[in-house]
């Protein structure tokens, strides 16, 4: 049976600060610059998932793309879109809010819930010229 993979690429408005509470004021600046500004900032975030699988004869789909826009706004973009990460998404009270930690979290929300195959990558635009990759192995 063919394997394919499909993207499904969404968009959130999220704001953060990035700042370690546990390093000075001196350190925090040091590393994340006017990122760890305490009024925070925000980015319009791309987010592509990408799910791999076989394709159904029935259907000719890996995963119907409209399932899979609805999984991703359902166990995703709820908690993030127009938020502040550091106050309002539980999982950044632990974690620093960087592009990573948001790819990570949103993998862990996803990985369980896609049927039809399993998800593959996860690419976070933080800005038009930065993105992070997330495979989750």
């Amino acid at each position: 049976m063919p394997k394919s993979a499909v993207t499904r690429r969404v968009h959130f408005n999220a704001a953060h600060r990035l700042y370690n509470p546990q390093r000075s004021e001196a350190w925090n600046e040091a590393i994340f610059g006017v990122c760890s500004n305490p009024n925070a900032h925000g980015h319009n975030y791309e987010l592509d998932v990408t799910v791999e699988g076989e394709i159904d004869p029935e259907t000719g789909y890996v995963i119907d793309i409209n399932v899979l826009k609805n999984l991703v706004e359902e166990k995703v973009l709820r908690h993030l879109d127009h938020k502040n990460l550091n106050l309002d998404v539980p999982w950044f009270r632990e974690l620093i809010p960087t592009a990573e930690n948001i790819a990570y979290v949103c993998w862990n929300l996803l990985a369980p819930a896609v049927p039809a195959g399993r998800l593959l990558r996860l690419r976070l635009w933080e800005t038009p010229r930065n993105y992070v990759e997330y495979e989750g192995r």
